[in-house]
This record gives structure tokens, sequence and C-alpha cells, in this order.
């Protein structure tokens, strides 16, 4: 199941909000968070109801792991307590690797040893990795004392399985509403936000990332030998606003709905293709992940806090396992090379260059960075980026342009207009010009985006269009 369905939005969703509203928020909201932990375990189940198993089997080992971890922890037994931590970390990592690493590493061992090994495909649990790493972070949070540990099994299992930001993140830290789980209150003003939070997001993924990755599609099904060059960028293009608004609006639909239950959690995406250096793209670009692999990863290895080789050392590290974290494929930890290679270069002598130099420069050359980066994403086999990259070049296309290409380039330019305005903060401030301080000016604007936005996400939907979820395979 997911958001941009008719039967999320029309019959799981309505279902859960209803319940959760009647039933009171006493007992500090165990009874709330008792509807969203079985309703997530349903939400769960409906496409994978072996997995709810490992779910679970992950909720109980981190509770015991965090509870003993805090119990130690506070009478000083650090030492003891880091073996709790060790223990959570151990288990977790291992399900992460029987589950999607596997298969990988055993391909990568027959080939170097000549051996064939065979093990039997498991279907990859739909977000385990975002699930892993926030279990993983509560019982380091405990351990560093930077969150007491949860008592309230229930309270710690809506917390694991939060349906909003189960399958696709945001990766939600424990620290961050272990105090929302206990002594949130349902508001207007968090119900107003959370449903336009929630449309928006839902535009931007039906409307914007389904049409862009229509388009997509259709170029990539052709034999690479017959596109044109012009075509081969501009499949590449849609791919990049596809990826971006398939993510980043389920970004808005995860916070909309955490709000709408009383959560407010962290931003995931801030304009990232406004950037102007890689660094700072990576700021702006899966927040939450950057966040956590450096609250967790990078930090605890010394940071920047070491001489240059060993921060070096550190960038490397982090880059060569966010790569692998996006996939058991080696087109992955190459895309997570060729970003530490940038940020390396920006590290060192780059971004001094940049900031001396026009924005716009800096800005052209941050989108050329990441527009090719996107080419290493969109294939897990090496063939595909061959015969694009040959076609982007005009070394084995069927021309620069025909008329076929321009059709599609002006037939879609309304499109591309909108997806480029869409990237940037344009949307927002034209709307902020448009009402100033006006309250009720805003109101109306809101309510007519929202009702509009919905209206035509739905009639997508109706019409059974082209409707992925790019983030399930990760």
């Amino acid at each position: 199941m997911v958001f941009s369905s008719l039967l999320f939005l029309f019959r799981f969703l309505p279902c859960v909000l209803v319940i959760y509203f009647i039933v009171p928020g006493c007992f500090k909201n165990t009874w709330k968070n008792l509807v969203l932990f079985l309703s997530s375990l349903v939400f769960y189940a409906w496409g994978e109801p072996v997995y709810i198993v490992l779910m679970l089997f992950s909720t109980v080992v981190d509770y015991i792991n965090g509870g003993f971890a805090g119990y130690f922890i506070k009478r000083n037994r650090k030492n003891t307590a880091r073996l709790f931590v060790i223990l959570s970390a151990v288990i977790n990592l291992l399900l992460l690797g029987v589950f999607k690493y596997a298969g990988f590493v055993t391909g990568i061992w027959n080939n170097i040893s000549g051996m064939d090994i065979k093990i039997k495909e498991l279907a990859l649990p739909i977000g385990i990795s975002f699930y892993t790493f926030q279990t993983m972070s509560y019982t380091i949070d405990v351990y560093r004392k930077e969150a007491e540990p949860e008592r309230n099994i229930i309270n710690f299992g809506a917390y694991v399985s939060m349906f909003p930001q189960l399958i696709a993140g945001p990766v939600v830290r424990f620290k961050d509403i272990s105090v929302m789980l206990r002594e949130r209150k349902i508001q207007a003003d968090k119900l107003s936000y959370g449903t336009i939070r929630f449309v928006a997001g839902l535009g931007k993924k039906v409307i914007l990332a389904n049409q862009a990755g229509e388009i997509f599609k259709m170029i990539i099904s052709n034999d690479p030998h017959s596109l044109t060059t012009l075509s081969a960028w501009f499949g590449l293009l849609m791919f990049s606003f596809q990826i971006y608004f398939d993510f980043s609006g389920y970004s808005d639909m995860a916070i909309g709905l955490m709000a709408i239950f009383g959560f407010i959690i962290p931003e995931n995406f801030n304009y990232p293709y406004m950037s102007k250096s890689i660094t700072e793209f990576w700021r702006r670009w899966h927040i939450s992940l950057g966040t956590w692999f450096k609250e967790y990863v990078y930090i605890p290895l010394g940071g920047s806090r070491k001489k240059m080789p060993r921060t070096f050392c550190n960038i490397f590290i982090v880059w060569f396992l966010t790569g692998l974290w996006h996939g058991a494929s080696f087109n992955f930890i190459a895309w997570g090379m060729y970003f530490c290679f940038f940020l390396l270069l920006e590290k060192t002598w780059l971004l001094k260059i940049l900031g001396r130099i026009p924005a716009v420069f800096g800005h052209i050359y941050a989108i050329l960075v990441v527009y090719a980066g996107w080419l290493l994403f969109a294939w897990e086999d090496i063939t595909g980026h061959r015969a694009f990259i040959k076609t982007m070049a005009g070394m084995a296309s069927a021309g620069f342009s025909n008329r076929s290409t321009m059709y599609m380039l002006v037939s879609n330019i309304i499109l591309l207009v909108i997806l480029i305005a869409g990237s940037t903060n344009i949307p927002a401030r034209a709307a902020k010009w448009i009402c100033g301080r006006n309250e009720i000016c805003k109101s109306i604007l809101q309510a007519a985006f929202v009702a509009v936005v919905f209206i035509i996400s739905v009639s997508y939907l109706v019409n059974g269009t082209y409707n992925p979820f790019l983030y399930f395979r990760f």
C-alpha cells in the first residue's frame, strides 16, 4: 500500500483517523500510540505480512537492549551498557545484511573464488533500511544520555513501525520524538499544516513525478541506438525531476501525516536543486539520512577534527556506506564514490573558488554534477550506463535531433516549466507576495490549493496512470 493510492486515501487513512481521534489521549497517549502501532502493522502487512515478524523482532530486540543500556549507563557501568549497544547494532546490521546484501556479497565471492555458492533469493522487506537505522539510533542515543529509555513497549513499537514514515523515511531519531510520544496534543494548526503538507506531497508525487517518470520510461524503452542525443539528455533530465519529486513528495506526505497525528519531525528536503555546490546539495537532499551518517558514523570516526588524511578517510567511509545503503549493487557504490570525489575537491580548494565567483556559476556546476550523478543511479547494470552515455555523447545515436524529438519537447514544455519552478522556492515566494500578511487571503489560497491539487491527483489515480515509487527498493 502506498500513500498515492485510492485504497490508502479513501479507505485506510480515513478509518485510522476516525479511530485515532475517537480514542482518548490518556495515560500519556498510550491508547493513541496503540492505534498507531496496530494500524502501522496492518499497513505493513498489506504488502508483506510475513515480514511483520521481522519488524516485531527488531522492536523487541532494541526495546530490550535500549532498556539494559539505559539501566547500566545510569549506574556508571559504561562498558556493560556498551555491550548492549553493540549487540543491538550487530543484530540490526546482520538482519539488514541477510535480506539486502547476502546475494550481492555471495556473487562477489563467487567471482573472486570461482566457486558457485547459491543462496535463496529473499524479497527485500519494504523500508528495512529506514527502520533499521531508526532502531539503532535509539540504543545509541540512550547510551549517550541523549534520550531516556522507553519503558512502554507500545510507545516504542509505535515509534519503530509508524506507518507515515515507515517505508521511505524521513529517518526519525528517537530523541527527536521521544517527548512527543507521551505529551503531544491534537491542535488545529497542526491539522491544517499537516493537511496542506500532505496534499502538496501527493501533488508532487502524482502530478509531477509520475509524469516525468512516464516520459523517462518511454525514452529508455527504446533501443539506445534509435534515440537522438537530445532525447537522451531530455530523458535523464526527466529522471532527475522524477526522483526529486517522488522522494520529496513522499517525505512531504510523511511529514504532513505525522503533523496530523501530533508529531513534528525534521525536514528531509530543502530545494536541493537550488544549491551552488555539492556540499550544499547534500545539506539539502535527504537531510535525515545525511544527519544520521554524520552523527552516528562521521563524528564517531573523528569527523574533521583529525588531520586531513584521516578526515578524507572518514568522508570516504561515509560515502561508501551511503552508496551501499541505497542498494546492493556496484552502481550505487560508484554513485557514492562519485559524490565523495567532488566533496573532497570542495573541502580542499574548490569551495574557496566557488565563493569568489558569481553564484550562478556555482549553481550551474552543482546542477551539472548532480545531473551526471543520476546517470549512475538510474541503472543497476553497467550495460545501461554505457549505452546511454554513448547516446548522450552522440556516439551511438540517431543524430542530434529529429521531428519526433522536437514534438516530444514541445508537447512537454509546460510540464518542464512547472517541474523547474516546482523544484525551487518560486511558488512559495509567489504565494507570499500575493497575500503578504493578509491571513484571510492566505487561508483562501491554501484552501484553493488543497482542493485543486487533491482533485487533480485523484483524477490521475482514477485513470490508473503510471504510479511507481522509486524508494521502495531501498
